[in-house]
């Protein structure tokens, strides 16, 4: 294999391009028709089924099960975008392991639940793939409503004001829709350029009009709308609070994730041959993951705390192993070394006392010419005015802010767990109280 140019290790053309072809493929293919029959006839359709009450968003899975069964899956997709808009991408992307899966009653039976995931991807993919939209929007209101942020919440408030009769206006600074849809999920969670696909199959309903590579003011958006929207995720990416960490190669993970899902010839996109990730999330999953997967010879994924405290899914952490990237546990980043570029990452054992984490004075390092951070993000750019808690903007059951007219949801607002899913229902919810507001 011809290398380019190498910058301290880090290089391109690390595989060929039918290897990258295939490491980047479908993560799960999707079911066929005969497929998608054996796995929902394993469903008991239970009565007050806890895989619903386990969905963010709520959907009546038994129902939408039983509609593939009875060879309906148009019926069973609409039952799903009825609570979630962007059902298609949460079937490729949700951690149903840990939600609607992990509570079936065949999972806690026999330790292998039904398909869920992939039975709402072979159901939403009938219209979405299709571009059939099942909602129709109702007469106009009259009333307008701003969305800042393309990413799932505002997506998902603007698709449910739409439908509700409302003019919406979304706004976002990034050249596409789709938030971390578009720019921070594995390549191999959503191929085919799907996301763009279900943006554009969510606008089909009317009544929105989408800005893209636009910025905007609240108090400008306050003036010229009804209501206001925020769904601005978190911009910031938190600090290793590491000496040596403002070395050349070292850079956050959601940046390298963004880039790879943006280019158009992944054998030109350079890669470490000894790259380190520090974090234990999905994020960090999706970096290391892809990392080995353009031709990274080793990838160690460094977290601070014991395996059982990973917000990264037991599955996502055996993905990572499975493809070759080794996993530590119980270690923090001290320093990083090396003459103007990384060399390596020093990393001092940790242990938990009395729910507090600890040095133990035991230090090992990592040769490293690739750094990437995937330790959490902080809110960028809060609106004035707004009331924090915890870090991101507060907001109540139904994401209404301190700010009279101004709901937030999603990744930016108090309360959430980080997961598109959650983002979604965010939206929706606030959708809701904003049409009980303008219809007051």
């Amino acid at each position: 294999m011809t290398h380019s140019s190498a910058t301290n290790g880090i290089v391109a053309n690390r595989v060929s391009p039918q290897q990258l072809a295939d490491n980047f493929s479908d993560l799960h293919g999707p079911l066929d028709d005969h497929e998608a029959q054996v796995a929902a006839d394993r469903c008991y359709f239970c009565y007050d089924a806890p895989c619903t009450t386990a969905c963010p968003t709520e959907i009546d899975i038994p129902l939408f099960i039983r509609q593939i069964t009875t060879g309906t899956p148009e019926a069973a997709a609409k039952t799903i975008f009825s609570q979630n808009i962007l059902g298609g991408m949460c079937a490729r992307v949700c951690p149903t392991e840990t939600l609607c899966e992990e509570v079936c009653v065949r999972e806690t039976a026999e330790g292998k639940p039904v398909r869920i995931g992939e039975l709402q991807r072979y159901a939403t993919d009938k219209l979405v793939v299709k571009g059939e939209h099942p909602f129709t929007r109702a007469a106009s209101t009259g009333k307008t409503v701003a969305v800042l942020g393309a990413g799932p919440a505002g997506l998902s408030c603007a698709h449910r004001l739409a439908m509700l009769g409302h003019g919406v206006t979304v706004y976002d600074t990034r050249p596409k829709a789709g938030g971390l849809n578009e720019y921070g999920i594995a390549s191999y969670k959503s191929t085919d350029n799907f996301a763009q696909a279900e943006v554009e199959w969510l606008l089909s309903i009317g009544g929105i009009t989408m800005q893209c590579g636009a910025s905007a003011e609240l108090a400008d958006l306050q003036a010229r709308h009804d209501a206001v929207f925020l769904g601005i995720g978190l911009g910031g990416v938190n600090s290793l609070r590491a000496e040596g960490e403002d070395k050349d190669n070292v850079t956050d993970a959601v940046s390298f994730i963004a880039d790879l899902r943006q280019a158009d010839d992944l054998s030109k996109l350079p890669i470490g041959r000894r790259v380190v990730v520090i974090g234990g999330g999905m994020t960090a999953v999706d970096a290391a993951v892809q990392a080995k997967l353009l031709g990274a010879q080793e990838v160690s994924m460094v977290y601070r705390r014991g395996k059982e405290n990973m917000s990264a899914s037991e599955f996502e952490q055996e993905l990572a192993t499975s493809k070759g990237v080794h996993l530590i546990y119980n270690a923090a980043p001290l320093r990083v070394t090396g003459n103007g570029s990384v060399a390596g990452v020093e990393f001092g054992y940790t242990q938990t006392v009395d729910g507090k984490l600890e040095q133990t004075g035991e230090t090992f390092s990592i040769a490293a010419d690739q750094v990437f951070k995937a330790i959490g993000q902080t809110l960028l750019n809060v609106p004035e005015g707004l009331m924090i808690e915890g870090g991101k903007i507060a907001v109540s059951d139904t994401g209404a802010t301190s700010v009279k007219g101004v709901w937030a949801g999603g990744d930016c607002a108090s309360g959430g767990d980080d997961l598109t899913v959650t983002a979604v229902a965010e939206g929706r919810d606030a959708a809701l109280d904003i049409h009980a507001s303008l219809s007051r």
